[in-house]
């Protein structure tokens, strides 16, 4: 039986920066603590990546002291070229992802923290999702997740993310807006805080009063009134414009995002490269980067590591709390 909290790395896309990311990472960390991860992936992309970025850090597939375990998963091809979208690589990141579930489901890892991967290779190789957010719902069984991003001074959890805007709206009701407040509820409960969460208008003003439009009324508030009952702290629906400059200064601990660029513009307007993405909803936990996978600067050496550093922070924090059964 494990002592230590035990977090799972998915390499992500390997033509990308994820192998990049995730060595410069974890040369920074203590010796003693490398003993706490392990990467789902490729021992080949990891090494490739050491001659990249010129980092040390010793990678084994046995558990060997002072080394950080690989998961070896089989490619069944040749490792995929650098910086190039390809059926290959998109193939590869799906296969590390749902190692990485098993891990999780099997009680082996006590998070997953994946690094990026591109949805067209994806979609090349024959799986057919939006992302991490529908495969990990595939995986797990789940009926459907909720996209939290985490900041330290910023938090916001989204109504809908991946659809067109059109379709955003017709998500934004009652059932839906009040199971994201009571996701984001749970969450936070579990790490030991009692959010004030604020809930973001749909329309500009909150509609103001029915004369731009009436979802705020008809769905939102009714949402508020019903989590309000439930005991959770929360506000709303409160002007998108003015919200989130709100919680920035510290009166609000969450903010729920009606849609996709709701929620993600201001977090990274004040959060760019230490924004971390949650998975909540799911009988496993998952942390991300909030990046893609750059085939630009892909082998250059030139992938900064920062945000790899605050998801691997935030899962060692998910890990270690244990899972509130409301979030359960």
């Amino acid at each position: 039986m494990r002592n230590e909290t035990r977090v799972a790395i998915t390499l992500g896309d390997p033509a990308g920066v994820g192998p990049e990311v995730i060595v410069k990472a974890l040369a920074t960390l203590p010796r003693k603590a490398l003993a706490n991860f392990v990467v789902v992936g490729n021992l080949e992309a990891l090494e490739r990546a050491k001659r990249v970025t010129s980092v040390s850090v010793n990678f084994e597939t046995v558990p060997t002291d002072g080394a950080v375990l690989v998961d070896e998963v089989p490619l069944d091809a040749p490792l995929p070229e650098i910086g190039k979208v390809s059926a290959a690589a998109g193939e590869a990141s799906v296969r590390y992802i749902r190692r990485a579930v098993d891990l999780a489901l099997a009680g082996e890892a006590d998070c997953i923290v994946t690094a990026p991967i591109n949805k067209e290779a994806m979609n090349l190789a024959g799986h057919h999702f939006d992302g991490h957010t529908g495969l990990l719902a595939h995986l797990t069984g789940s009926k459907s997740s909720f996209m939290l991003l985490a900041s330290e001074r910023l938090n916001t959890i989204h109504v809908s993310t991946h659809v067109s805007l059109r379709g955003a709206i017709e998500r934004a009701t009652v059932e839906r807006v009040l199971a994201t407040i009571g996701a984001g509820h749970a969450h936070f409960m579990r790490l030991g805080r009692h959010p004030r969460i604020a809930v973001a208008g749909l329309n500009p003003h909150c509609g103001e009063n029915g004369l731009f439009g009436d979802e705020d009324m008809r769905f939102l508030a009714p949402a508020v009134e019903l989590a309000k009952a439930k005991g959770i702290d929360v506000s709303g629906p409160i002007s998108a414009d003015t919200v989130f400059a709100r919680a920035h200064t510290g009166a609000f601990d969450l903010v729920v995002a009606q849609y996709h660029d709701q929620g993600h513009i201001p977090i990274k307007l004040v959060a760019f490269d230490t924004a971390v993405n949650v998975s909540l909803g799911l009988p496993i936990d998952r942390v991300s980067v909030d990046h893609g996978t750059a085939f630009d600067i892909a082998g250059t050496g030139k992938a900064n590591h920062v945000n790899m550093l605050s998801a691997i922070a935030y899962a060692r924090l998910v890990a270690a709390s244990p899972r509130h059964p409301a979030a359960a």
